[in-house]
């Protein structure tokens, strides 16, 4: 909470001073032959700071949040690792679940419907392998690949630009409230700490610090999915990137991280899983025995139950459609010549509950992945 002081230097003034008690204690000519500015040494020495963090506390409490310092048991190892790791994390939600096997998933805030279902069916894939699916809560792929672990019964990790108290976006209640209950909202901003630019660059290396890996899916060549691949590059975690369409800018960012190779490509979770250290794959194989038939049974049934109903128009429309390029409504009919809007619009609906058609904005509609 001191002006100007930042991660980095109160790591070396808490290395100089060795605790915060002592840090406290000092007056503010023994701060500043630690190397604090005159500014930051009377900041502290005259309790600004001090009554700042207890107000920090106060909010944490009202929140149901916790601060995990540096030295706290709970912080995780991966990140503790890093050049410059944030002194205390604020987490809402199940705090165990930094120490959790993470792999990152980060893309453009304004994503090709290939985009989203690449960055859906992916990040469902990693969590059901029993792997934690990390990302930044942002529009476009990163609310996807939250939401598809959340869907499938995994476990998420949401790093904010803001204080963990913070709604941002401001349309992302359900998620928000989703992942404190069944994940972590975590941020090293203090509380109530809004959302500013400036904030998202410096908490995207926490995005790769928590995770063995990162996986890059959409984004420009210099966007902030580009900066959080060279922070896992820094860092000594594996980069991933799913391929796109050459034309589209959107795929110009994972384009190049792989022809570079700076990047694998990625064209199903297993490419992912495979990169992954040998305990790492052991431990997640292990945890999967016992679980696989089951899951095998069940697959097989719902793409039974799902073929059962469709009528002809359904598997017409579903050959008809694509993944990546939404057709619209009024295109559909002119397809289907003695179709009624009443008759093609019912089975729309009938593949967009079973999981096989989404609906975009516009009555466009695209196949699932």
């Amino acid at each position: 909470m001191v002006p100007g002081l930042g991660t980095t230097g109160a790591l070396k003034t808490l290395q100089r001073l060795e605790s915060p008690q002592n840090i406290f204690r000092s007056s503010a000519s023994e701060l500043e032959a630690a190397g604090l500015s005159p500014a930051q040494a009377r900041n502290i020495a005259s309790g600004c700071s001090f009554e700042d963090a207890a107000d920090q506390q106060e909010r944490l409490r009202n929140a149901g949040a916790q601060l995990i310092s540096l030295h706290d048991r709970r912080y995780p190892q991966h990140l503790r690792e890093i050049f410059d790791p944030p002194l205390v994390l604020f987490a809402l939600g199940n705090v165990e679940l930094m120490k959790s096997h993470a792999i990152a998933i980060v893309g453009t805030r304004r994503p090709t419907p290939y985009g989203i279902a690449a960055a859906e069916r992916l990040s469902g894939d990693l969590a059901k392998s029993g792997l934690t699916i990390i990302s930044g809560m942002a529009r476009g792929i990163d609310t996807a690949a939250h939401q598809a672990a959340l869907h499938t019964g995994g476990k998420t990790i949401a790093v904010l630009g803001c204080g963990v108290d913070v709604l941002y976006p401001a349309n992302s209640r359900k998620l928000y409230d989703d992942i404190a209950r069944s994940g972590v909202l975590l941020s090293e901003f203090p509380m109530g700490a809004p959302a500013f630019p400036q904030n998202f660059p410096i908490r995207n290396r926490i995005v790769s610090g928590l995770a063995l890996g990162v996986l890059i899916v959409e984004g420009a060549q210099h966007s902030g999915s580009a900066i959080t691949a060279k922070l896992a590059m820094d860092q000594g975690r594996e980069v991933f990137a799913v391929p796109g369409n050459i034309t589209s800018k959107m795929s110009w960012g994972p384009n190049l991280l792989i022809k570079d190779g700076g990047a694998k490509l990625v064209q199903e979770w297993s490419d992912v899983t495979n990169e992954l250290p040998a305990a790492v794959r052991r431990e997640l194989v292990a945890r999967a025995q016992g679980i696989l038939p089951e899951m095998a049974s069940g697959e097989a049934a719902t793409v039974e139950a799902v073929e059962e109903p469709l009528k002809k128009l359904g598997r017409k429309l579903l050959n008809r459609l694509q993944v990546d390029v939404p057709q619209q409504l009024d295109a559909l009919l002119e397809t289907f010549e003695g179709v009624s809007s009443s008759e093609l619009i019912s089975a729309l609906f009938d593949l967009e509950m079973t999981g096989l058609v989404r609906q975009l904005p516009g009555k466009n509609f695209v196949k699932v992945w």
